[in-house]
């Protein structure tokens, strides 16, 4: 992979979403010479393109700024036009969780050094976001294997070992996760664990149970 930032910048497709003044025409100018494919867009969409990799957006000096949600996973880097540095807007920034910013009056200085930092930045949150997708799927798996086991410990009244070595010789022999044979031994188990309790009523307690009332949740 090159090491040149204006190389490894060329083709990113960045849409701007604020009206059109000189300053957003020195951005724009600037972002197509450095190689971009840019798109200016206003007034705010209420969804950001799927094929957008940079989002400048502009920060309101007063209240809320929003960013459309992005039908992209991940979304795109995000850079804030930033007008006024009041205390409000700065907030306001900060609110959106930008991964960086240019301030007025634009300048070509700035925009390369952002657009690094935002790309750079938004790789290493994608990552992170990454790992702890991983370990909170490993965690559950767990949890699952363990309950599992238990469940196996309690109908064939084996050891635990034997019934982890069982779940593990399953998935193997059907080239599944561990994590999945377990989730499918304890939805095997509810399902039957239901229909003994539905065979166990008697006609009278299932016509009670059909007549209790729903409470709504408050």
């Amino acid at each position: 992979m090159s090491s040149d930032p204006i190389h490894e910048l060329r083709g990113t497709r960045v849409l701007v979403i604020h009206p059109a003044d000189e300053d957003i025409d020195e951005l724009m100018r600037h972002l197509r010479r450095i190689g971009c494919q840019t798109r200016l867009m206003w007034p705010v969409p209420p969804e950001l393109p799927a094929d957008i990799d940079v989002v400048f957006f502009s920060v309101r000096p007063i209240g809320a700024t929003i960013v459309p949600p992005s039908s992209a996973d991940p979304g795109p880097a995000l850079i804030a036009i930033v007008d006024f540095e009041n205390p409000t807007a700065l907030r306001s920034m900060l609110d959106t969780n930008a991964h960086s910013f240019v301030a007025k009056p634009i300048r070509s200085s700035g925009i390369l050094s952002s657009l690094v930092m935002a790309r750079s930045l938004q790789g290493y949150q994608n990552r992170l976001q990454s790992k702890v997708a991983k370990l909170e799927e490993t965690l559950r798996s767990r949890r699952e294997i363990e309950r599992a086991t238990r469940i196996l410990m309690e109908v064939k009244g084996s050891s635990e070992d034997n019934a982890y070595q069982l779940i593990r010789q399953q998935a193997t022999a059907q080239r599944l996760a561990m994590g999945v044979v377990a989730r499918s031994i304890i939805t095997a188990h509810r399902v039957f664990d239901n229909k003994l309790a539905e065979k166990a009523r008697t006609p009278e307690q299932r016509n009670s149970v059909l007549r209790m009332p729903i409470r709504k949740s408050p």
